[in-house]
């Protein structure tokens, strides 16, 4: 049913060319861009420049995860510094990550550092909500019960609080994983940085279209390959967990 409904956007495509429902030279026939598309993956250029992306989206990603997650630990344990921060994270959260363009551009200029900024601020707040909601979900039972027998803080880190934690957090890194994606070609396209982004931004002012959807196609699946992944991932991390089984089952 999936490739049914990928075939039929794709005929539809077609048509609304053909048809002049849209111009030609505005929306090009969806078989001319993915022509362009297959040109472009015999190109050096064209892999160079998802590397550039990849690289920005695997090392914003991967920083900011680590980060959230041991600041979500040592805040969402301490009921002192949930109140203490709970209203500094309320007004921060809600800031685009686009909005701090001007400051990348200011301090690193067009350089990967631009992006890996935006792509490390968004990523933060997904993953720390979310180990925030873990570490409070926690039963208190198992904790009291855990140090009546003696278990170190870092052990009932460790067999209690993680383990309930873990299934957050995999949420906050499948969803921070597609916005890392979102926010790297979004900084690329903006400021310029390298990457498929700034490849777009240059097909457009170019005048090729069709190169232009092409990579905009090209970014689409790298986000489906994403999203692939990061569920196969968690699948894999979550094997143990009633939701995983559960749906193995089913």
């Amino acid at each position: 049913m999936g490739l049914i409904g990928v075939i039929g956007f794709l005929a539809i495509w077609e048509l609304i060319p053909a048809l002049g429902i849209i111009q030609a030279r505005y929306l090009p026939p969806a078989s001319e861009v993915l022509m362009a598309l297959v040109t472009d993956f015999g190109l050096t250029a064209f892999w160079e420049a998802v590397g550039e992306t990849m690289l920005a989206w695997f090392i914003g990603l991967t920083a900011s995860v680590a980060i959230a997650t041991v600041v979500g630990l040592l805040i969402g344990m301490s009921p002192f510094l949930r109140r203490f921060t709970n209203s500094t994270i309320e007004f921060l959260r809600p800031i685009p990550s686009v909005a701090l363009i001007p400051l990348a551009v200011l301090l690193f200029g067009v350089k990967i550092e631009s992006t890996l900024m935006l792509v490390m601020y968004a990523c933060f707040w997904q993953v720390l909500i979310q180990v925030l909601y873990g570490v409070a979900d926690v039963d208190n039972v198992a904790m009291q019960t855990a140090k009546s027998y003696g278990f170190s803080k870092w052990q009932r880190i460790r067999d209690v609080v993680f383990p309930t934690v873990l299934p957050y957090l995999m949420t906050g890194l499948r969803l921070a994983a597609s916005v890392a994606l979102i926010l790297a070609i979004t900084a690329e396209l903006v400021i310029g940085s390298p990457g498929l982004g700034r490849e777009i931004a240059l097909a457009q002012s170019g005048g090729a279209i069709s190169g232009m959807y092409a990579l905009i196609l090209a970014t689409g699946l790298l986000g489906v390959l994403i999203n692939v992944t990061m569920r196969f991932v968690e699948k894999r991390v979550l094997a143990w967990h009633p939701s995983i089984r559960g749906e193995a089952t089913v």
